[in-house]
């Protein structure tokens, strides 16, 4: 796996200049419980921050000023306009470059006695140990359900503390799972929410201080975990609105019906997401030409299945799913699934996620592929 300093790994930023006179640090060394043994163990430290967005960015700024020696930033999006009243670490002259070089930009000039890692990726279940590897704790500041279950399934393999952050709207809620010590993220969610369930800041919108407040409570957590200072996080999720003011603290406690992945094959088992049939043919695609495997499954009726049929599907009958038939992939593996319009498809994946597939839910189903992928097909006998 890949060292996050090694010239094999991600690129760095490293400090472009001489590093700055003595009185940087002077007064967080002087805080009890810190001094100059603290900030050596901030300066050793490597962190790793998911999502350079309105979690990650006030998060990494503040790690930056702190003296994290190593920073790492993964994130595959580039600077859009409507990013900017949340995303501070960017400005409007970023606009259209990627998070992850504005980032780095931003946090060496804040200081440049630290080194940037950029990973300019989305995580996925064939990188997200290779990326993880090597750093101290992750910060977790991603806006998607898929990569939250990717990092804390790698982190509890890995054995990193994971510092966790949502918002939408005028709330949000964090906590720190460590999965040698307590509680991780499936425990919170152990079913991933059923689609459309959870609007997203598109949808639901965000006002910008929030995730300014969460990320910088965050990044406290991430200080306490270097400096073992204070009580992190650990067994508690932490509950803010914006619009009172109010920060609640919520007991959790680790699932015993949960399942913890124990090796790299069980990272990301049990995921399930919804996608659409485009891109299902782009999947199908990778699959023909040997850059992906999975199954196809069509949960339909044989009658159905004969009269019309997405090419490279092996027909699963929904009631055979349901009673729990050994499928023609092994568990854990990634499987998609499609019905006529969806009905059907949704319930196939409830209950092969809960076997621990990684399952794809295909939206509108062979209905959309007719109208969208293969014109004129015909799928009623």
């Amino acid at each position: 796996m890949t060292d996050p300093g090694s010239a094999a790994g991600p690129h760095e930023h490293p400090s472009p200049g001489p590093a700055a006179g003595p009185g940087r640090y002077d007064r967080q060394i002087t805080v009890p419980g810190v001094g100059p043994d603290g900030q050596e163990r901030l300066r050793a430290a490597r962190v790793l921050c998911i999502g350079a967005g309105g979690l990650g960015a006030p998060a990494a700024l503040y790690l930056a000023g702190a003296g994290i020696g190593t920073l790492g930033i993964v994130d595959d999006d580039t600077v859009d306009l409507s990013n900017l009243h949340r995303q501070i670490i960017h400005r409007t002259a970023d606009i259209g470059r990627p998070k992850v070089d504005s980032a780095a930009r931003a946090l060496t000039a804040l200081n440049p006695e630290i080194t940037v890692a950029t990973h300019r990726e989305r995580l996925s279940r064939d990188t997200v140990l290779d990326v993880l590897d090597g750093y101290d704790i992750v910060l977790d500041g991603s806006d998607n359900f898929e990569t939250r279950y990717l990092v804390s399934d790698a982190c509890t393999v890995l054995g990193i503390p994971h510092v966790w952050g949502a918002v939408l709207g005028a709330g949000g809620q964090l906590s720190v799972f460590d999965a040698r010590r307590g509680p991780v993220y499936r425990d919170l969610y152990p079913d991933v929410p059923a689609p459309g369930s959870v609007p997203s800041c598109a949808e639901g919108g965000v006002l910008g201080v929030v995730p300014g407040a969460l990320g910088v409570a965050m990044a406290a957590e991430v200080i306490k975990l270097v400096l073992g200072y204070g009580t992190p996080l650990i067994g508690t999720v932490l509950v803010h609105d914006m619009r009172t003011g109010t920060w609640e603290s919520v007991p959790l406690a680790a699932n015993p019906d949960v399942r913890r992945p124990a090796t790299a094959a069980e990272v990301g088992a049990g995921i399930r997401s919804r996608v659409t049939v485009e891109q299902l043919a782009a999947a199908l695609g990778e699959r023909d030409a040997g850059a992906r495997d999975f199954a196809l499954l069509d949960v339909r009726e044989p009658g159905e299945h004969a009269a019309a049929a997405i090419p490279g599907a092996r027909l699963v009958p929904l009631d055979r799913i349901l009673a729990g038939e050994d499928l023609p992939t092994p568990s854990g593996a990634e499987v998609f699934v499609h019905c006529r319009s969806g009905a059907r498809s949704a319930r196939a994946a409830a209950a092969l996620s809960a076997r621990g597939y990684v399952v794809h839910d295909v939206a509108g189903g062979i209905e959309a592929w007719a109208r969208r992928i293969e014109p004129g097909m015909r799928i009623d006998p």
